[in-house]
């Protein structure tokens, strides 16, 4: 099992990340331009991994977009911006986020601060502090925080991951499929474009 250190964002550098991602997101909707981090936080410089995820408030709530990478070369601000137009496209969830659509979607930040290789996922995967990337069929992943709100085990997440990838469940447990645990700071807003905490 080896570790590479991330980034560490206090309350404001999340909050902030959470609001960059909405403004790439609003910009790219209403838009349809590359919203440029401006003057970035100095954890912003960091060159780390990132996801948004976007969830629709409407009815029960789904899934309306979710993008980014456990890895980057790129500066933490440059990766959640890209990530976030890439989570509001058509390439995500099948259908691209509408501008009606805007006042309806919450916004969330998941930054990268531990990168995880393992050899035995079951035993080293904690929920509510990993997520996990599958590196395999199509390639998943699945933030930290999925398990808790679904009351899955570790073996359901890693199965669900499985699938997301276009893989069979259990095929983790194959010597062809690379499973990568991530640590991330979540940060979210409570409500459409709202006040933001830390998960």
């Amino acid at each position: 099992m080896s570790q590479r250190q991330g980034v560490d964002l206090s309350y404001e550098d999340g909050a902030r990340a959470v609001k960059l991602a909405r403004e790439a997101v609003e910009s790219y909707v209403q838009h349809g331009q590359r919203e440029q981090p401006g003057s970035m936080r100095e954890a912003f410089y960091e060159r780390t991994g990132a996801f948004v995820r976007l969830e629709s408030t409407r009815g029960r709530g789904s899934l309306r977009g979710c993008a980014g990478g456990y890895r980057s070369g790129d500066q933490l601000g440059h990766v959640i911006v890209d990530a976030a137009i890439e989570a509001a496209s058509e390439d995500s969830c099948g259908s691209e986020v509408s501008p009606s659509e805007l006042s309806n979607i919450t916004v969330s930040v998941c930054a990268v601060r531990n990168v995880v290789l393992t050899d035995d996922p079951l035993a080293d995967l904690e929920l509510g502090t990993h997520g996990v990337a599958i590196d395999g069929g199509e390639g998943g992943w699945l933030y930290p925080t999925v398990p808790v709100e679904n009351g899955w085990s570790e073996r359901e997440y890693l199965d669900r991951t499985c699938r997301k990838a276009k893989l069979a469940p259990g095929a983790w447990q194959g010597d062809d499929v690379v499973v990568t645990l991530f640590e991330g700071q979540v940060f979210r807003e409570r409500d459409a474009d709202g006040s933001i905490e830390q998960v």
